[in-house]
């Protein structure tokens, strides 16, 4: 099992966040103007919040100037307009800046996608090999969700909140800098509260990511592999693995959250501690100064909330600040493995006669283990060439390593004498048709599935194939024939997903095939009937079988037979038969379990 899919932590302690940020902020190098342009609107949009307190204050003064004097209600109207406008002015910069930012998340977040679904394409097949399906597509989704929501909200507000504290600081000390530094004071210790909390809290929530990557890895497991499970009687430790991966992300969570949870009520306690200092150090004042100290009394009450509250709105986008830390490094992460060697093509088959030669051929999924050792053969256009053995010989191994799928590590591999290293993975592909065991179908019309890889095919060529795979009496028995759609709820077998998998590759109509146990979900009578379209369709064409059951291979031109990386034998049926060795004991074997 991958590591990841055991929701094993790593032990290492999490990567600064400024590493994981300075790589976000690189990818998002194209759209800094709109960034920067809904910032400038966000800071201005806080600089007219600012100003308020002051003129509220203003306003104050006149109406305990009017107590004991004549009321200046045209200098109050004044003002009061005063305020109106710029907050009316403030809420429309801030709308724009919304605006902007929701745009640009949209964006940032459909080019990260993208480029991961480009990486995707360029990753070796030994990456997926090592991770689970769920916790890669974890990195797709909750990854990439996170970091958009910190674009649109968290850098927004951690900016606004910053320049509301500078603006507030300026003001505070403009106005009085002895109630400035008394409100200063009442809020130390929430700076020192907020940055300890970070610091023990970062770690969490990187495991917090890390062991929801690891829970999507393992549903996605179980879901897909559901029938097995049930069967083999595997729900009791599927369910134990799940609590265990769960329990983990809850302990992650819980701690993250609980360690950020801290920080309201405490900013909360700061704020009212700064509302009490205000009241006895400005009523002390007041005493000294006389009741025109009143207005200043009032500006710093306010200006305590706008003080003390984006600290609090701070340690929020702090919090998520380090989710996103977490997400971005998981995201660049993946973006930054180790991609397929790039494909430096000196020529391109077009036509080809199908001549193929494996030359010393040594390979090994992991360096340290060798699976395929000095193997070589060599397939002459046309003929039709069948691998046997057992489980685990390397039958497969040479299939993926004719169609690129990994790199050999040793000797060639040449198509019509040339080397396929020197030819493009798409120019391979294109040469190839393909048969796998494993089905595998997506959701649409069953002409659309057959058509895949060969989108401009005539309905008179699919039809074609459908009756050459036995499959067009199946087909036209469902409501909308080949107009079905395949989801879900529509009932099909596994032999008749087996047979729309090999019209597909009856329709591709490529020069070379490859057919890995093709026949393995079909019924020994649909066996039969594909027996005879299949030699139809490999007759002049250089084709591989893989096959199990070798009552289908009898008629190859050449079998290889494979044991722990090796060919041990060759030849046809009837020559290793006669031989007596390792191909007659497997093929009695199966007969003799019959």
């Amino acid at each position: 099992m991958p590591p990841m899919a055991r929701g094993a932590v790593p032990a290492q302690k999490a990567k600064n966040m400024r590493g994981a940020f300075i790589k976000l902020l690189k990818f998002c190098k194209r759209f800094l103007p709109a960034i920067i342009t809904a910032l400038v609107l966000a800071v201005a949009s806080t600089s007219f919040s600012i100003i308020g307190p002051e003129k509220v204050g203003d306003i104050g003064n006149e109406i305990q100037a009017g107590i004991t004097g004549e009321m200046n209600y045209r200098k109050i109207v004044d003002i009061a307009l005063f305020l109106v406008i710029i907050y009316a002015i403030g809420a429309v910069f801030q709308y724009i800046q919304g605006f902007i930012m929701a745009t640009v998340t949209q964006k940032v977040t459909r080019a990260l996608r993208k480029g991961i679904s480009q990486k995707i394409n360029k990753l070796p097949l030994r990456y997926f090999d090592n991770n689970t399906f769920g916790d890669i597509l974890s990195r797709v989704t909750n990854d990439v969700d996170m970091i958009g929501q910190t674009l649109n909200q968290s850098v927004m507000m951690l900016v606004t909140n910053v320049a509301m504290i500078i603006g507030v600081l300026i003001m505070m000390f403009t106005i009085n800098v002895i109630m400035a530094v008394t409100v200063i004071g009442a809020t130390v210790v929430g700076f020192f509260f907020m940055m300890l909390i970070m610091m023990k809290s970062q770690k969490h929530f990187l495991a917090q990511q890390v062991n929801l990557g690891a829970v999507n890895g393992h549903i996605e497991e179980i879901y897909a592999g559901h029938n097995v499970v049930k069967v083999l009687g595997g729900g009791k430790r599927a369910k134990n693995t799940f609590n265990l991966i769960n329990g983990k992300l809850y302990s992650s969570s819980w701690k993250s959250q609980f360690l950020s949870g801290l920080m309201m009520p405490i900013m909360n306690f700061v704020g009212n501690l700064g509302f009490v200092a205000v009241c006895v150090v400005g009523g002390a004042l007041a005493i000294k100064n006389g009741p025109e100290f009143i207005g200043t009394i009032i500006s710093f009450m306010i200006y305590v909330r706008l003080f003390t509250g984006p600290l609090g709105q701070i340690a929020q986008a702090a919090n998520s600040l380090q989710s996103t830390a977490a997400a971005s490094e998981r995201v660049f992460e993946f973006l930054g493995e180790e991609e397929l060697t790039p494909d430096v093509p000196k020529t391109e088959l077009k036509t080809v006669r199908g001549e193929v030669e494996f030359k010393n051929v040594n390979f090994g999924y992991v360096p340290e283990r060798t699976i395929i050792n000095d193997f070589s053969a060599h397939v002459l256009p046309g003929q039709k060439v069948a691998i046997v053995g057992p489980t685990g010989a390397g039958k497969t191994t040479m299939v993926n390593l004719l169609m690129r799928f990994y790199e050999v590590s040793g000797g060639s591999i040449t198509i019509d004498g040339v080397d396929i290293r020197d030819l493009t993975r798409e120019n391979i592909h294109d040469l190839f048709g393909m048969v796998l065991q494993d089905t595998w179908l997506f959701e649409g019309t069953i002409r659309d599935n057959i058509v895949y890889s060969k989108q401009d095919a005539s309905k008179e060529k699919v039809i074609a194939a459908a009756k050459a795979a036995g499959l067009d009496h199946f087909i036209r028995t469902l409501p909308h024939g080949y107009d079905t759609v395949l989801d879900d709820k529509t009932s099909i077998s596994a032999g008749q997903k087996q047979l729309i998998t090999i019209a597909r590759a009856m329709v591709e109509d490529a020069p070379m095939l490859i057919l890995d146990e093709a026949t393995s979900s079909v019924d020994t009578r649909t066996e039969v009937l594909i027996q005879e379209a299949m030699d139809a369709l490999t007759k002049g064409r250089t084709s591989f079988v893989i096959a199990h059951r070798l009552s289908t291979i009898k008629n190859a031109d050449l079998i290889l037979v494979m044991r722990d990386g090796d060919v041990i034998e060759s030849g046809n049926h009837n020559e290793l038969i006669e031989k007596g060795g390792f191909y007659a004991d497997l093929y009695n074997s199966q007969f003799a379990a019959e």
